[in-house]
């Protein structure tokens, strides 16, 4: 097991670490987890305009347009305000204005849509591809609005107002010569030469996206996430940065057929299938294990269940991976990696045989996971079963390593004892 953490140490810690300071992948990472409020209360709607019980479904059927307006105008524009987050973070991090750089990046964005000429309101944007859809094109706009701006302003091409202008108004001039080469690059391809960018784009990452829901999709980010945080490497934060505009385009998907009545969902393994059937009290989900040490003999993993209970139930496990410790522990890791495979595997196949609904909803992560996973399914009861099935399962395979775990310290404790007296 020494050997398997000095291999992850080598092969993994420095260029994982590398990756999780990537500046692009960063602005991405930070650019959708701004949005990420927006969405979840965006999806509150939708639960609002398909409640679960029939009687309330009834009610609020003749009502279902207006419901939708607050989720059409937050969740379905998702894509569009991350593209503000991703340019104004990556300005930034070259120091740049960050508002020039996440106006930008917007504006490069929606120039890659087609207005439409609606009778009787004049034009329009078509909506369609300004939600998830259209994540892939709006972080690869954001990234050129951005890099270009860079160029111009690393070879001072720009317009330099004098001393004692505002910093505001200077900022706006020194952005205005990217802004045109910007708008008129998009301008020509998209405008004049016809060529359609947003579905080159979608096109190019559609394999990736559909692969993202197979059960070698899920199994693969299980795996690196578990054995990264057993590294000491805050896994989410790395693998997220990659795969969370994949579930994006996922619950998309799944949004959109929950919106047109279908019954059952077309992909199983957007964000919330992990958060709410994966890791469930965090990361490797470790709630099992903080129950199992609320029950041990040892002192020390008995008070640290005590303190990390509540945390756990909220899926926090940030005192139990460095307090136990799990990570670059030997006999807690296994459990930790294999664990959650499992029940990844279990959960996958109950969505695929349909016996649990498909995730249309992200909920606060914070919430207790049959709640979360009770809301993310659009309020199917079999849900709560299988999130309790899958705590069940993760207390039998961490139980044996527990009590090993717990034998080791049960040692230690007696020898310092013995030591005292």
């Amino acid at each position: 097991m020494n050997k398997f953490f000095q291999l992850i140490e080598k092969v993994f810690m420095g260029p994982m670490t590398k990756l999780a300071e990537q500046r692009h992948l960063r602005a991405i990472r930070d650019g959708i987890v701004a949005t990420i409020p927006l969405i979840i209360v965006g999806s509150f709607f939708l639960i609002i305009a398909f409640p679960p019980i029939p009687a309330l479904a009834d009610l609020v059927k003749p009502h279902i347009g207006k419901i939708l307006f607050p989720f059409r105008l937050t969740m379905g524009l998702m894509a569009l305000y991350a593209s503000f987050g991703i340019g104004y973070s990556l300005a930034k991090s070259y120091k740049l204005d960050g508002i020039s750089g996440g106006i930008l990046a917007m504006a490069s964005f929606l120039l890659t849509l087609i207005p439409q000429s609606v009778e009787g309101i004049g034009w329009a944007l078509p909506m369609g591809n300004l939600g998830g859809t259209g994540m892939f094109v709006a972080i690869i706009m954001s990234i050129f609005a951005v890099e270009v701006m860079r160029f111009l302003q690393q070879r001072k091409i720009m317009i330099k107002m004098p001393e004692g202008v505002p910093d505001s108004v200077a900022r706006s001039f020194e952005a205005l010569i990217p802004a045109a080469v910007v708008i008129t690059i998009i301008w020509v391809v998209r405008h004049l030469l016809d060529f359609d960018i947003q579905s080159f784009i979608m096109n190019l990452f559609k394999p990736l996206v559909y692969a993202s829901d197979t059960l070698g999709g899920v199994l693969i980010p299980i795996f690196l996430i578990t054995v990264l945080w057993s590294a000491g490497i805050h896994g989410v934060s790395v693998v997220g940065a990659i795969a969370r505009p994949f579930w994006l385009v996922l619950l998309d998907e799944n949004v959109k057929a929950a919106t047109e009545g279908a019954q059952v969902l077309p992909h199983i393994a957007p964000e919330p299938f992990f958060q709410w059937f994966v890791w469930i009290g965090g990361s490797g989900a470790t709630l099992a294990l903080v129950i199992l040490f609320l029950t041990s003999k040892a002192k020390y993993l008995k008070q640290l269940g005590k303190a990390s209970i509540l945390p756990g139930i909220c899926n926090i496990n940030e005192p139990i991976i460095f307090g136990a410790p799990i990570m670059l522990n030997p006999i807690l890791v296994i459990p930790f990696i294999i664990g959650p495979i499992i029940t990844g595997i279990i959960s996958y196949i109950a969505m695929a045989l349909n016996l649990v609904a498909r995730p249309s909803v992200i909920a606060p992560w914070t919430l207790p996971a049959p709640i979360g996973a009770y809301i993310a399914t659009g309020g199917d009861w079999r849900s709560i079963i299988l999130v309790l099935i899958n705590i069940a399962i993760m207390l039998i395979i961490y139980y044996p390593f527990f009590k090993m775990y717990e034998k080791k310290l049960l040692e230690e404790e007696a020898k310092e004892e013995a030591i005292t007296e």
